[in-house]
């Protein structure tokens, strides 16, 4: 019996056939198979302005293999355009109305199979997090990454969204006029897709596949490509096997394809964004991620992309060198990864890497000369951050690695823009931006503005920032965020005071406020309840379900 039987079958179901007639479904659609089909469509994020060809190649695929493919949508945030202002406040929290919509959606109408067609930042895991509480047979197909940018007579490596954000710094510094920032405005993201650097969005993507919930090319093949419609049409034909075999979402993200995921993520320089991600598909599946694992696994899995903010590759470089599979398949060298692990392939993912070729020692690093021995996350810990802070060591600045500075603090991501651009952060300081976590801000916003306009400056090797926010994929920098617990919830983060001193040391995984626990304690009595700035309306709802970000900022089960 298919799942889409109880809507479907016996004269009970005359009525709800004959809804399904008006679609202009034929009896013999109606017996098929039903595939739900999850789009994120829209026309205001570039990366999914272009979905619905993506979404035409997987419904051909799908009606070749014998199914009948039904489209639905979700909500989808443009963290670019939402950036530096309220709306940013919207991002991480739309991770969870997308979820439950899906689970309405796919619940009231009881598919038999998904069909996942995300692109950007918080679209693909709150997708994936509505699959793994269905458990039903699942499979990813992104809409692919945006080409890299050109300067006419510029720069042949290549830009990106965090170039243009870092331009801006540029031009407030007075290193680049007016004329030269509208050339780089036009410039910069020259195709739909998601942005072109390893950001959140082709973070989530390339780990889709590493975690074996995507063919391979989902996180590396650029959105123009022919090649993106092919692997959506193979998708379709998959999804129909995956149905027959009654492989299911869970099947395949297991405990052992997150550790997988995460040794992937080292390798690549993904995101700190994973660090939210990962732990809250984890719980949606049943289990849990402690975020310090990553710690563990950084220690064994060398660094072997410097993809853009960190370096000068981008998403179409990786792609050419092999994409992710070349990756493993890099890793697998050291015996590094789980060999025998079910995929949306409906083989083991290392028939998959098995197959791969490192075209380019330079953009994927070989095991043994990596860019760095250890990976590209750190979690870091002190009486600063005690449940944990996150930094994307791969690209931080060797010099900034360990920097002792004094706090300059300010209580929202406007007041540190507007010091940043008035000339008050100078070399050696540690920028404290709180109140902006998941229930304090609410919504915990990313902070690619303030870090872009101190790289900008030039001065992201010579000061840190620090907040219980996020930074974007395409922050560089030593920025760390995630700080937990939080200053809403009267984290030490809270009580940090302009010009006390502040040690970092991103190696040793060390957070720490050089001020004395009793004069803390002091502080504390004085602290007053934070009140947010939103406080109606589903920000406030947000902000009374959402747990701290080193769980992931999922809701509270109860």
């Amino acid at each position: 019996m298919k799942r889409s039987d109880v809507m479907t079958q016996g004269p009970e179901r005359a009525p709800h056939r004959s809804l399904m007639k008006a679609l202009g479904w034929t009896d013999k659609e109606i017996n098929m198979p039903m595939i739900g089909i999850v789009s994120g469509y829209n026309e205001i994020i570039p990366g999914h302005v272009q979905l619905n060809r993506i979404v035409d190649a997987v419904k051909a695929g799908v009606r070749e293999a014998g199914g009948n493919p039904v489209t639905f949508p979700v909500i989808g945030v443009c963290d670019g355009i939402a950036m530096g202002h309220t709306g940013m406040k919207y991002s991480l929290a739309s991770r969870e109305l997308i979820a439950d919509s899906i689970e309405v959606m796919a619940t009231a109408h009881p598919f038999d199979a998904l069909v996942l067609v995300p692109n950007c930042d918080k679209i693909v895991p709150g997708m994936l997090m509505a699959a793994l509480r269905l458990n039903l047979p699942t499979i990813v197909v992104s809409g692919g990454a945006m080409l890299a940018g050109h300067l006419p007579g510029g720069d042949k490596r290549g830009m990106s969204l965090s170039s243009m954000f870092e331009a801006v710094g540029k031009h407030a510094a007075g290193k680049m006029n007016d004329e030269e920032l509208l050339q780089w405005e036009n410039s910069v993201c020259p195709s739909c897709g998601s942005c072109s650097g390893m950001y959140t969005a082709n973070s989530m993507n390339c780990l889709c596949e590493a975690i074996g919930a995507a063919l391979p090319g989902n996180g590396t093949i650029p959105c123009v490509y022919s090649a993106r419609e092919r692997l959506a049409k193979e998708s379709g034909y998959k999804i129909m096997e995956l149905l027959e075999k009654n492989i299911r979402i869970r099947d395949i993200m297991t405990p052992d394809a997150f550790e997988n995921a995460l040794k992937v993520d080292m390798a690549l320089g993904c995101s700190t964004n994973t660090m939210l991600h990962l732990p809250a598909l984890a719980h949606e599946a049943g289990f849990k991620i402690d975020i310090f694992k990553a710690n563990e696994i950084s220690a064994q899995v060398p660094n072997l992309c410097h993809l853009a903010p960190a370096g000068k590759d981008h998403i179409e470089d990786l792609n050419l060198a092999g994409g992710v599979m070349a990756v493993m398949k890099e890793l697998d060298k050291k015996n590094l990864l789980k060999r025998d692990l079910m995929t949306v392939t409906c083989h083991p993912i290392s028939d998959s890497f098995d197959k791969a070729h490192n075209w380019d020692n330079e953009v994927i690093r070989p095991i043994d000369n990596p860019y760095s021995a250890t990976g590209g996350i750190a979690v870091l810990r002190g009486n600063l951050a005690p449940d944990g802070a996150v930094v994307k060591r791969s690209a931080v600045a060797p010099e900034m690695l360990e920097h002792t500075g004094k706090a300059k603090v300010y209580n929202s991501e406007e007041e540190a823009i507007a010091a940043i651009f008035s000339g008050k952060i100078v070399s050696g300081d540690v920028v404290v931006i709180r109140y902006e976590g998941p229930k304090g801000g609410p919504g915990m916003r990313e902070m690619l503005s303030p870090t872009s306009a101190i790289a900008g400056m030039g001065l992201d090797k010579e000061v840190a920032l620090i907040t219980d926010g996020r930074f974007s994929g395409a922050t560089r920098g030593a920025s760390i965020g995630h700080v937990s617990p939080e200053a809403a919830l009267g984290g030490t983060i809270a009580l940090v005071e302009s010009g006390d001193e502040i040690h970092i040391d991103i190696n040793n995984g060390v957070l720490e406020l050089l001020v004395s626990d009793e004069v803390l304690e002091e502080r504390r009595k004085n602290l007053k309840p934070h009140q947010p700035k939103i406080n109606s309306g589903y920000l406030a709802r947000y902000a009374q379900r959402v747990t701290s970000a080193n769980m992931g900022a999922i809701f509270k089960e109860n």
